[in-house]
């Protein structure tokens, strides 16, 4: 199971700027509490910085959002308490938001289109010991349908409509989360497989979702 934050001083504060900034929700507070994020940060002179309120780079020209936008998407889901959800995550990056996702959820299925990164991801669940996570590399906007229904799918990237295909694998009471491309800008979706629409607030933009498997990388 994932160890504790090294630095309990540095894991308060995070946890108190979270609270500051409307993650509130005590299970998702909990997750970051127990996930290092520098274990995710592939260059050591950033290992610092993943104790701070800050985006940082990984491979691939890909990012680790703000601790605070990863809470805000994360509780968003509304995951229900005992780790009974199945969750499906479409751009798994860095793999730290697909090992948040585990520690709340029962089973986590995360999709990401750079074999680089998903192979990276696989070595952390084994180092990590996230037994209920599982990754491959795909085009992460057809979601991975043979592992469906789920009850959850968030996607940690922004798009400019939800793909049907993603819709069609939500399970009975479903809830899919999305950052979206509007006029204004981007708003956070939350939408119900009943067809119930929720525009949420979301401060802080996302890159934008690419279609395919990378053939390079």
């Amino acid at each position: 199971m994932a160890g504790l934050i090294a630095d309990p001083f540095r894991s308060a504060r995070l946890v108190l700027h979270l609270r500051q900034e409307g993650v509130t929700d005590d299970g998702v507070l909990q997750a970051m509490e127990t996930i290092d994020r520098a274990a995710f940060v592939d260059d050591p002179a950033l290992t610092l910085l993943a104790f701070e309120n800050a985006m940082l780079p990984i491979p691939c020209g890909q990012i680790i959002p703000q601790p605070v936008t990863t809470g805000q998407l994360i509780q968003a889901l509304q995951l229900k308490r005992g780790r009974e959800s199945r969750v499906l995550l479409i751009g798994a990056g860095s793999g730290y938001t697909a090992a948040l996702l585990s520690q709340l959820a029962s089973d986590v299925f995360a999709v990401e289109r750079y074999h680089v990164l998903t192979e990276a991801i696989r070595r952390r669940i084994v180092d990590l010991g996230l037994s209920n996570l599982a990754v491959r590399c795909e085009d992460g906007l057809l979601g991975w349908p043979e592992r469906g229904p789920y009850d959850r799918i968030l996607l940690a990237g922004a798009v400019t409509e939800i793909p049907e295909a993603l819709m069609a694998q939500l399970g009975k009471g479903g809830i899919l989360v999305a950052p979206v491309v509007t006029p204004e800008g981007q708003v956070l979706m939350r939408l119900h497989e009943t067809g119930e629409r929720e525009r949420l607030g979301f401060r802080h933009a996302l890159p934008l979702l690419r279609e395919g498997r990378s053939q390079a990388l």
